[in-house]
């Protein structure tokens, strides 16, 4: 099995802790944001590691893993970095934001999914906003379900009173044909697409979120990977404040 890690990001709002490192290079409780994520890969059997980069990409030295550097990541966002990457979009695949830190039980849920196309959501995500005002409730990446438990909506900030909503945690996984599905349809929409893309501007413009929602759209299925356990976003100096009390 292997990992796209999206780290191509500028991380500008962690302020002068990324003014000449990457974001998944900061440390704390002495390792790094994104050696904690190798960590896990590694044990639930991940053998080939892909790290997409963008500003100050040279700092990166870590061992086995192959780099691909986002010459464009000023130009595209989120959707048009993982997509430098298209050559290893193939077979069994766990994608990840490089500024997320899981728990083992986590990473154990996500690769134990038997699906085509998995995404991880937490049920429970209200609490983790409190007292977070760098980094407001506002800002959720939510999924929206209907009343059968499928995922209907993917987008900021949804507000459907007595609805099920949830937050998508940044961890995706693809098996062989799920793979296919989501490259087969990116190439798709870069042929055909103009104009505004979902809750993006554009299609260059799209995040990850967008190209699920564009494949809900189609009716292909997206299923969510209900999580437990520890979980955070580091975005933001309080958001890392608060990592090294969880972890």
């Amino acid at each position: 099995m292997k990992s796209i890690i999206l780290a191509a990001g500028d991380g500008s709002r962690m302020g002068k802790l990324t003014q000449s490192i990457p974001k998944p290079l900061i440390i704390f409780n002495g390792k790094s944001i994104i050696e904690r994520q190798l960590l896990l890969l590694k044990k639930i059997g991940v053998t080939q590691i892909y790290i997409i980069t963008g500003p100050h990409n040279e700092k990166f030295n870590l061992k086995n893993v192959v780099y691909v550097n986002d010459l464009d990541h000023k130009k595209h966002d989120i959707l048009g970095s993982l997509m430098t990457a298209r050559n290893y979009i193939n077979g069994e695949i766990i994608v990840t934001y490089s500024d997320q830190i899981f728990d083992e039980t986590i990473m154990d849920q996500v690769n134990n999914f038997k699906g085509d196309i998995g995404i991880a959501v937490d049920l429970d995500w209200g609490k983790k906003y409190e007292n977070r005002n760098q980094h407001p409730k506002s800002e959720a990446e939510n999924v929206l379900f209907d009343k059968e438990g499928n995922i209907l909506e993917l987008r900021k900030n949804i507000q459907k009173p007595n609805s099920v909503i949830g937050e998508s945690l940044g961890l995706m996984k693809l098996s062989k044909k799920g793979s296919k599905i989501f490259l087969d349809k990116y190439s798709e929409l870069k042929i055909s697409h103009k104009g505004k893309f979902h809750n993006a501007l554009s299609l260059e413009k799209g995040i990850i979120s967008d190209m699920l929602q564009e494949l809900i759209d189609s009716g292909i299925n997206v299923e969510p990977i209900l999580i437990s356990g520890k979980w955070c976003e580091i975005d933001t100096p309080q958001d890392l404040e608060k990592a090294k009390k969880l972890f």
